[in-house]
């Protein structure tokens, strides 16, 4: 029988990401080594995971965390998904880019993944990850998403951060298997190809993120269950080249590929491959394989590889998988080749990969976390990364009214019995999914129980259950008016203790190896009570100690240069239009000069849209718009009147004793150019004439030198 690729094409849904409160920096690698001691890097790195220590994410990890037994795997990397634009600059629950890039910092941390993800027209086969932007919004995407984010990435803050761009998924695959002449096809793949916005935005985000010395783009190229048959490999190859010499791309711009992503395939099939026969019988006419060249994604990556090199990609090009949720541990997992009965008994009997169908996408029964980020572990492959972090939903089991533009798909309801696509099986989602990017906590504990390899103290395999003891002594050794230093006694356990968690007011902020910790970014003269808890290896973790009480100095105590203060005007008398117009001054009362490039101001307010992206202007200054810089946050956590704040900053200069910067007029707006509401913003005044304004906060290099925070 010829090789062909039926109609049973496969997607999977790309998630997006949850918003949680922020936490603290947890420390995680892929691997621990010295880091670079240069702020830029001269020249792109092969491989640029080779000496990384990748960033947490604390979103993510908080969550993990909370759930029993997540801590043991709570400082793994995981990606952060830009689904909107909105989560550039961020909203009131969940942090933006640059908040991102600052913990990763923080965290001492020189590689920040991302996720590229808001194409017009997105996500053309599936509802549950439809996007914000319409087929032929490829001028919005552009300039309101790339641009914002390439400008952020291009601050010379993080020149020392590897940025590693996940671009796109499932776009280019859509058009080679979904946009017409398949049962799978859908109108929206058709309209997307006829346009050519989806190789047109793919190629100016690669255009644009590649021109950074210290970027990687890696194309999403789909997996071995929808691309790997002999009629979809090599016209995916040509696909990925023509989005990749599009819209000003070359195929310079492209560090390699990632296959898996979201998805549940394999990483390798051990007891099952391609080349094997049962009875002179090929396992490739099996119902399960159906033909297809590949059945794990690592021989697909591999394959995949020689084919894009074939079309004109370097020969060094690398590839990524995603092996967040493809383990398939727990007592389903096969120990052996099937019988050899027939082919469908062999390649069933001996498969990792449970689902029912290799086309179903959302919320799998029975997955389990797979291998844990890791470098270079195979020819070829640059990383095993955690792509989807584990835990959030691929999609609602039920339809849910919701303003993230987030539509109900049937293949996340556990009861429907399947389309084209997964050859009209039932779907083997799990039941009480939330929408697509939230939390779900009963799929993460599935994950975790169901770990490949075994999670310890996870019910995947460790036998250890003893907790470590309580740690004593906890005291306070020193306050600042932005931070405490907390120290105390070691806890001692049956095994070994592998650190310790801090809370401040009964919520995690964040972990220590040692018995020390500070706990920065706090509001002076403010008191705050903490906690302290050891863990082990096993997951286990101790009750909290005794609380203590820590209360920070008063503003202007923080270790920065004294005498730096912000002086504020309103420019705007209306709290109801569409634009915040602050008159900033900063003035230096010290004695020293000031480097103005370490210096930023924030400016407090609420934006009242938790899904509102900002737009930031220097009207006029003495010093020259060209010397300011602005950008809009989200506060996190949200504080009483602040979920946003405009930060103010200085591309070069510096500020004598006893002069101030002069008048900086700047203006905000939302992107949808929506009222604001400014009658209870913190750093509003009144004022018409430059005033002290201790509401409006001054930092140099970080710390807080001038005013309180909310």
């Amino acid at each position: 029988m010829p090789s062909r690729r039926p109609d049973s094409t496969l997607r999977r849904n790309g998630p997006k990401r949850t918003a949680v409160l922020a936490v603290g920096a947890l420390l995680g690698a892929l691997s621990i080594t010295a880091l670079p001691t240069t702020a830029t890097a001269a020249a792109k790195l092969d491989n640029p995971y080779v000496g990384a220590k990748a960033y947490v994410n604390p979103d993510w990890s908080a969550k993990a965390a909370a759930e029993p037994g997540g801590s043991a795997i709570s400082n793994q990397p995981t990606f952060v998904w830009l689904d909107r634009m909105a989560a550039i600059q961020g909203t009131a629950d969940a942090r933006g880019l640059k908040a991102h890039l600052d913990a990763a910092k923080a965290q001492g941390a020189n590689l920040v993944q991302l996720v590229i993800y808001d194409l017009p027209g997105r996500d053309c086969s599936a509802l549950a990850s439809n996007g914000e932007l319409g087929p032929d919004d490829l001028a919005t995407y552009q300039s309101g998403y790339i641009d914002p984010i390439a400008a952020i990435l291009a601050d010379p803050a993080y020149a020392s951060l590897r940025i590693v761009n996940l671009i796109e998924p499932d776009s280019l695959p859509n058009l080679v298997t979904n946009a017409g002449g398949t049962a799978g096809s859908t109108p929206q793949c058709a309209t997307m190809k006829a346009n050519g916005n989806y190789e047109k935005g793919v190629g100016y985000a690669l255009h644009k993120l590649g021109a950074l010395s210290n970027a990687y783009n890696y194309i999403d190229a789909g997996h071995h269950g929808w691309l790997g048959w002999d009629s979809n490999l090599t016209p995916s190859a040509q696909e990925f080249k023509k989005a990749a010499t599009t819209n000003g791309a070359t195929v310079n711009d492209v560090t390699g590929f990632i296959v898996n992503t979201a998805n549940y395939s394999a990483t390798k099939e051990p007891y099952v491959k391609v080349t094997d026969t049962v009875n002179g019988q090929t396992v490739r006419q099996s119902k399960w394989i159906d033909w297809n060249q590949y059945d794990d994604e690592s021989s697909y990556a591999q394959g995949l590889r020689t084919a894009l090199v074939a079309q004109g990609f370097d020969a060094g090009i690398g590839m990524l998988v995603d092996t967040s949720r493809n383990g398939w541990g727990g007592s389903a997992r096969p120990t052996g080749p099937g019988p050899t009965t027939s082919v469908d008994a062999y390649v069933d009997g001996g498969r990792i990969d449970r689902r029912i169908h290799a086309g179903n996408w959302c919320n799998q029964s029975g997955a389990g976390l797979g291998e844990r980020p890791s470098t270079a572990p195979d020819t070829g492959i640059d990383a095993y990364v955690w792509a989807k972090p584990p835990g959030e939903s691929d999609g609602a089991s039920q339809a849910v009214d919701n303003d993230e533009g987030k539509g109900f798909d049937r293949m996340c309801d556990p009861t429907y019995t399947g389309n084209a696509r997964n050859g009209n099986n039932l779907t083997g989602a799990l039941p009480n999914s939330p929408l697509a990017g939230h939390w779900f906590s009963a799929q993460f504990r599935q994950l975790l129980a169901n770990a490949n390899p075994p999670v310890s103290g996870s019910g995947g395999g460790g036998g250890d259950t003893q907790a470590p003891t309580v740690p004593g002594g906890l005291a306070v050794s020193s306050t600042t008016s932005n931070s405490a230093t907390l120290s105390w006694n070691a806890s001692t356990d049956n095994t070994a203790v592998t650190g310790y968690d801090v809370y401040r007011n009964g919520t995690k902020v964040g972990s220590a190896t040692t018995t020390s910790y500070t706990d920065s970014g706090l509001a002076a003269s403010t008191t705050y009570t903490y906690t302290v808890r050891g863990k082990d290896a096993a997951g286990n973790v101790s009750a909290s100690s005794t609380a203590v009480s820590a209360t920070t100095k008063a503003s202007g105590g923080g270790g920065g240069t004294p005498g730096l203060k912000a002086q504020y005007k309103n420019n705007d008398s209306s709290t109801g239009d569409n634009g915040i117009r602050p008159g900033l001054k900063l003035v230096n009362g010290g004695s020293s000069t000031v480097d103005l490039s370490k210096v930023t101001i924030r400016y407090w307010f609420t934006g009242e849209s938790s899904s509102a992206g900002y737009q930031t202007f220097c009207d006029w200054a003495q010093l020259g718009c060209s010397m300011v810089k602005t950008s809009v946050s989200a506060a996190s956590p949200s504080r009483t009147g602040a979920d946003h704040y405009l930060e103010v900053g200085f591309t070069s200069g510096s500020l004598a004793a006893g002069a101030d910067s002069g008048e900086l007029q700047l203006r905000m707006a939302k992107s949808d150019w929506s009222n604001f509401d400014e009658s209870d913003d913190y750093s509003r005044g009144a004022n018409s004439s430059y005033a002290d304004a201790a509401k409006v906060t001054v930092y140099v290099a970080g710390t807080l030198v001038w005013g309180t925070e909310p």
